[in-house]
């Protein structure tokens, strides 16, 4: 039983000096600024890569600007999706 006592401060000691730790802080902020910087990305991604394609079908095609719209669109549904998904995806690592 003791040494199971002995754990727990030890622990507690451990996990104090960490928090105060100044490194720790900064990880911390760098890790959120990475995670949204992902999720900008893939919606800024989605609805760009919308709107090219629809910009060469619409070449294609000779529809200008019907199917640019329609993909902006598309790409802007697909982007929202996505960050939905790697948001659920973080909250469910989270727990």
């Amino acid at each position: 039983m003791k040494s199971k006592d002995d754990f727990k401060t030890r622990l507690k000691i451990a996990k104090s000096k960490i928090k105060k730790d100044p490194l720790f802080e900064t990880q911390k902020k760098g890790s959120f600024m990475g995670i949204a910087f992902k999720l900008g990305t893939e919606l800024v991604a989605a609805v760009a890569v919308g709107t090219i394609i629809g910009f060469i079908l619409d070449s294609w095609f000779d529809t200008k600007p019907w199917l640019i719209i329609i993909f902006f669109f598309l790409g802007a549904a697909a982007g929202m999706l996505n960050v939905i998904r790697a948001a659920n995806k973080m909250q469910k690592n989270d727990l």
